[in-house]
């Protein structure tokens, strides 16, 4: 879970493939991740103002604007297995490729 620009809580939902929006007034809504089997891991605010997630079963990053815009985008490395994803000091998005023993950068 992670705060957003928008104010609102940003959340994966592992087994139902969505990327969830809850506000401080409790009104929930949830954006359904494109590829089937996603199953979006972790989610982190980016220096853009969007949301970033990472897919574990779909082998990507994806992100996710505040008005529920999903782009998803391929690890180059094959069965990655991408879990953590975090904003780091220089403005990029550093992510962890469990099965393949790596860190990634978006920048």
């Amino acid at each position: 879970m992670t705060a957003g620009p928008d104010g609102a809580l940003w959340f994966t939902e592992i087994n139902s493939n969505n990327i969830g929006r809850i506000t401080t007034s409790g009104a929930i809504t949830e954006y359904s991740v494109p590829t089937s089997g996603g199953n979006p891991k972790s989610i982190t605010a980016g220096p853009d103002g969007a949301l970033w997630f990472a897919e574990s079963g779909g082998n990507k990053i994806g992100r996710i604007t505040t008005s529920g815009a999903i782009t998803e985008y391929s690890v180059p490395t094959l069965n990655s297995v991408p879990q953590a994803i975090t904003a780091g000091p220089d403005g990029a998005l550093w992510f962890t490729e469990n099965g393949s023993n790596k860190i990634g950068r978006v920048k």
